[in-house]
């Protein structure tokens, strides 16, 4: 479980003033959840989860994974999550299985484990058959399968996703939604972030509009629609959540 309460990044240093790139968040994703963040880019999202993911120091709040402090115990934190960076680049001269056996070996597995877990997660996204050609040579959509082996190859039960299927075609995002189904299904805390709504709509058991580093709205679909004034879609519940602002 992930239990997020009033969390706040600000940014001052070469600014002129403040800005407060997320702004008093708070939200619980739960075991055989996917929670979604949905919002337009700069909405925070990306923030907010490389706080959780412990690259980023919060300004204020509090972040517990498993009912680790993120704070207080951040090694402790990474060894309990998989963590899919939007910017996230591969090892040119490594294969996803030379990359996949790297990591797995940071989080401390070894001999047959090691072997077992990377050809288990190479077969569970379908990577097998350009497992150990050199990344340099991949398509995008292969490589980003190269980032998801690496990481969730230590089997964690948490993973934060931002942005997983950008700028992928649609078999290869396909592939990943199906992923993510079977992470939720497998009793993993999925946290997605995403601004494609469609996307949301499919996937996210609940989900948080996000806009301008605050949270608009919370809950399932039905409850999103709802708050909304009784949109019909989310689209047009985030444009009724969000007003004019939506396209700033």
């Amino acid at each position: 479980m992930v239990r997020v309460e009033g969390l706040t990044k600000i940014y001052r240093e070469g600014r002129p003033g403040e800005v407060r790139a997320v702004d008093g968040v708070s939200f619980e994703a739960r075991p055989g959840e996917v929670f979604g963040l949905l919002g337009p880019n700069g909405a925070g999202k990306t923030t907010t989860l490389r706080m959780l993911s412990t690259v980023l120091r919060p300004s204020g709040g509090t972040i517990l994974v498993d009912g680790v402090d993120a704070a207080a115990r951040p090694d402790e934190v990474r060894r309990r999550i998989g963590f899919l960076s939007g910017a996230t680049g591969v090892y040119d001269r490594l294969t996803p299985r030379e990359q996949a056996r790297y990591y797995a070996e940071l989080h401390g597995l070894a001999g047959e484990e090691l072997e077992r877990r990377v050809a288990e997660t190479l077969r569970v996204l379908r990577a097998e058959e350009f497992a150990d050609r050199p990344c340099g040579t991949l398509s995008s959509g292969q490589k980003q399968k190269a980032s998801l082996a690496r990481t969730v190859v230590h089997d964690p039960p948490v993973l934060v996703l931002d942005e997983p299927t950008a700028n992928l075609d649609v078999l290869v995002a396909r592939s990943v939604t199906e992923f993510i189904r079977q992470a939720k299904g497998a009793g993993r805390t999925v946290l997605l972030s995403t601004h494609d709504m469609g996307e949301a709509e499919r996937l996210c058991d609940r989900l948080a509009v996000v806009h301008r580093g605050r949270v608009r709205a919370m809950g399932t679909v039905p409850e999103v629609l709802a708050a909304a004034g009784g949109a019909p879609d989310l689209e047009a519940a985030f444009f009724a959540l969000v007003g004019e602002e939506g396209g700033a």
